[in-house]
């Protein structure tokens, strides 16, 4: 089978090339922000019309035709996108202006707007550079997005199509509750992910470079000191270093997981939350968004049976003879209690169970824990059938 993926590699313009990276990139900046402010004056901003008003623009302005063509359209394309998004897609926002200072170069070419020779990406209008190729593509790519992160490293990420690589055989169901001190709680106690604490670590000499960015901070209006700007890298670096040590340990984790089990039972747990708590930033170093989002990708991907769980009730639902507690549990207490059978455990691992017991069935509410773990009382976690298709379930709606 043919899957469609992404493969990523680190770019090295010389000066000439990065100029003509950032020119390019203000001028499909400016695109963004007139698609932008067309929506709002109320004016009709579909992808036609928004063509329409590239042609007009191309034909009026010297220093837009000095640009690509594709790059432009492909911004009006991405735009046009985002925007009927944000109609369907539960809190997705419309999309906004991108700020010269704030947002990041991103430029996405298709087969018409860059070529491969010599190992060397050529985009149109002649800008050139050389490729770091860490590994070879598996097949032509059919379209290219060149973008710089913080550091300002420049990077090219390919679209290529390739033969899917199957996953091991594997049976067996796992659930998996999310939380601050223990990252992941799974039933199993060999696969829980820890809270490693990378951006913790990186602590103190963050705040050192920080430090030294306000001290060497001048006033709005003049340019900012050679210093200045080394601090700025330095803090940028310590970032980025934490959230790659986040991405390295998520990827083994969800490997993990997906290649030792058929049936996935995952919290659907909502961050946004935690961002206005006392916890933010143990939430944040955890990052359990990207640790989720890595999970439910890796197991689609390999055709497992991924069983979104809504997280209602399932801390104060007893996995051992489904009593839910007539009163909230509070944070401080992390062992559960059931009143009624005294089964005791680790407030996270009987959440894990709670969210296990759910799997059985295509709707999982929250009413519904409690009913089916009384259908599933003396029968263990082995209730699970591992030979349902493979399938990703949010709340009620199966989506293959």
């Amino acid at each position: 089978m043919i899957e469609v993926v992404r493969h990523t590699y680190r770019l090295r313009p010389g000066v000439t090339a990065a100029g003509a990276l950032l020119a390019e990139w203000g001028r499909c900046r400016w695109l963004w922000n007139e698609a932008v402010h067309q929506h709002k004056s109320g004016n009709k901003s579909t992808f036609g019309a928004l063509s329409k008003m590239l042609t007009e623009a191309r034909a009026r302005y010297t220093w837009l035709r000095d640009g690509s063509q594709v790059a432009q359209q492909q911004t009006l394309r991405t735009y046009a996108a985002a925007l009927a998004h944000s109609f369907t897609i539960k809190g997705r926002g419309r999309p906004t202006v991108k700020a010269r200072k704030r947002s990041l170069p991103s430029l996405e070419y298709t087969l018409r707007g860059f070529t491969i020779t010599d190992g060397r990406l050529r985009l149109a209008r002649g800008i050139s550079m050389p490729v770091v190729w860490s590994r070879p593509l598996p097949s032509p790519p059919t379209s290219v997005r060149v973008y710089r992160d913080s550091l300002g490293h420049w990077y090219a990420s390919f679209v290529v199509r390739r033969e899917r690589i199957d996953a091991p055989a594997a049976s067996g169901a796992i659930g998996i509750d999310w939380g601050v001190t223990t990252t992941a709680t799974t039933t199993d106690a060999r696969f829980d992910l820890p809270h490693l604490g990378h951006r913790k670590r990186c602590a103190a000499e963050l705040a050192k470079a920080q430090r030294k960015m306000a001290r060497r901070r001048r006033p709005k209006g003049h340019a900012q000191s050679n210093g200045y700007r080394s601090a700025k890298r330095a803090a940028a670096k310590l970032h980025k270093k934490a959230a790659r040590q986040n991405t390295h340990d998520s990827r083994q984790w969800a490997k993990a997981i997906v290649d030792n089990h058929q049936v996935i039972a995952v919290e659907d747990f909502k961050l946004k939350f935690l961002a206005k708590s006392t916890m933010a930033r143990k939430a944040a170093d955890a990052a359990i968004g990207a640790a989720k989002r890595e999970l439910i990708e890796r197991g689609t991907r390999a055709g497992r049976k991924v069983v979104l769980v809504p997280p209602a009730y399932t801390t104060m639902t007893c996995s051992s003879c489904a009593t839910r507690a007539k009163q909230r549990i509070g944070l401080n207490v992390r062992v559960f209690e059931c009143a009624a059978c005294g089964f005791t455990a680790c407030r996270d691992l009987n959440a894990a169970r709670t969210i296990l017991a759910t799997v059985e069935r295509d709707r999982a509410g929250a009413d519904d824990v409690r009913h089916l773990i009384t259908s599933l009382r003396g029968a263990g976690s082995n209730a699970v059938r591992a030979e349902d298709p493979p399938d990703l379930f949010v709340g009620s709606v199966k989506i293959r």
